[in-house]
């Protein structure tokens, strides 16, 4: 997943149906003496709104939270999507536009408080690690480059099959990569972790070698090829959302055609498109294990 050197405006056009961190703050400077509870937060995705109906299809939402021992304070952070999880799987096709138009960007969010309700019922919240002030600040510092400079969400997981030992074509970049990124920063600055099992999800599909088709300029510009144009047009079509149910069944039916049937998947990865040769078993949702990092124990702690 590349990095960029600085975050984009976003476009008007991008409209979120939930405002993205409608209460983030700034991250605190916190004293080196501090003593910081570390919290593994999981809960199914859109639980405030489904409950646990995605949890039994195991599509969680991972965060982390901290706990001050000096000022009692709790604080969540987790990175997710700025216009929610279609919009960065698929994009919009706009009248006059010949190239489909992403609103695909997801960030970090920081706020006080940790809504204990929203992360056990359904979930997880339970104590991953004990942490300094000076580690937080300097994790602080860290979550700054990495939410400026890694700004695309993706949502696949691209591999070549179900295969343990299988090549990985393209990895997802989402909520729980931004938490396993932030406890191996502080597992390099030194945190040592409960031994607990620690479970992700991730959506993949399965394909042959990928092709590289370009760039937008390459394919959708004035000497673009107009033929590939129209064929990832025509792909993305289905994925648009519907206004009625007949409507979606209409579109599924050309979805499975075109991914099963057909072997044919357009990705859009680091600003580029690609083409999969989609084979069996096509799609599959996981929630597997990956364990929690081994800290450096002789870096400076607690």
């Amino acid at each position: 997943h590349r990095r960029f050197d600085y975050r984009p405006k976003t476009d008007p056009y991008c409209q979120a149906r939930y405002t993205f961190c409608p209460t983030g703050s700034a991250i605190p400077l916190m004293k080196e003496e501090d003593v910081i509870e570390v919290y593994r937060l999981q809960a199914p995705v859109w639980e405030f709104k489904y409950g646990d109906l995605l949890g039994h299809l195991k599509i969680m939402h991972d965060a982390v939270g901290f706990k001050s021992s000096l000022t009692g304070k709790n604080y969540t952070m987790e990175w997710y999507e700025l216009f929610q999880l279609g919009n960065c799987t698929f994009p919009h096709l706009r009248p006059g536009m010949d190239a489909p138009f992403w609103c695909n960007q997801g960030a970090a969010c920081f706020y006080e408080g940790i809504d204990d309700a929203h992360w056990k019922e359904n979930g997880t919240l339970v104590l991953v690690t004990t942490i300094s002030g000076t580690m937080f600040n300097e994790m602080a510092k860290w979550v700054k480059y990495d939410n400026e400079t890694g700004i695309y969400y993706e949502t696949w997981t691209v591999q070549a099959s179900p295969d343990k030992q299988a090549v990985v074509w393209f990895d997802s970049y989402e909520c729980s990569k931004f938490i396993l990124r932030t406890y191996q920063k502080l597992a390099d600055l030194g945190a040592v972790f409960n031994k607990i099992q620690t479970n992700y999800t991730s959506i993949i599909l399965f394909s042959g070698e990928p092709i590289y088709l370009g760039n937008e300029t390459s394919i959708f510009g004035p000497l673009g090829n107009k033929t590939l144009a129209a064929a990832i047009r025509d792909f993305y079509y289905p994925f648009k959302p519907h206004r009625t149910v007949g409507e979606f069944f209409v579109d599924l039916l050309k979805i499975i055609n075109r991914v099963i049937l057909n072997h044919q998947f357009y990705l859009f990865y680091n600003l580029e498109y690609w083409f999969l040769p989609m084979k069996s078993p096509y799609l599959k949702i996981i929630y597997e294990e990956v364990p929690l990092p081994n800290g450096n124990k002789t870096s400076s702690g607690l």
